[in-house]
């Protein structure tokens, strides 16, 4: 993560100047059983889509609302990264996708029962998403609804 002097001008004007949003009381649940008997996904906000999926729009005004699904049988290398975001060093994501989607890791946690079953699929998503609005309206409800509707106990947020 970046110190803010090592920020852009313009960056850190941005970022003293955006009306950030609190949310009281903060969302939270209770896990309910161990995690070595839950279904876990993924959600990232690194933007990651697969070699046939469209990438984000880093076009789209306030930020691309949309997101990926990401199957678990992906082969994490061939993801490509298309964050919008110029405030990071991109180099790491492009080295290792685990570091964003560590969709490697958790599939060794299901080998050793860490946790109990990956989902499926995962979802992907943007970052740096400056205007939230059509994010949070849609967006969100729907995949958050599919993943309960695929039975997944725990979301693992990602954010980058």
């Amino acid at each position: 993560m970046a110190e803010t002097s090592e920020l852009s001008l313009s960056v850190r004007l941005f970022l003293k100047a955006y009306p950030w949003r609190k949310i009281k009381p903060t969302p939270w649940t209770q896990l309910q059983k161990p995690l070595s008997e839950c279904k876990l996904a993924l959600a990232s906000s690194a933007g990651f889509v697969c070699p046939d999926q469209e990438p984000f729009d880093d076009h789209f005004k306030g930020g691309d609302p949309s997101y990926r699904w990401i199957p678990t049988g992906t082969d994490v290398s061939s993801l490509i990264e298309t964050h919008r975001s110029q405030s990071f060093d991109h180099s790491g994501l492009e080295q290792d996708a685990n570091l964003g989607f560590p969709l490697d890791h958790f599939r060794s946690f299901e080998i050793e029962g860490r946790i109990g079953a990956l989902n499926h699929r995962h979802v992907s998503f943007m970052g740096s998403i400056t205007a939230p609005g059509r994010f949070t309206a849609k967006s969100a409800p729907e995949f958050s609804q599919a993943l309960v509707d695929d039975g997944v106990d725990v979301v693992l947020l990602v954010p980058v």
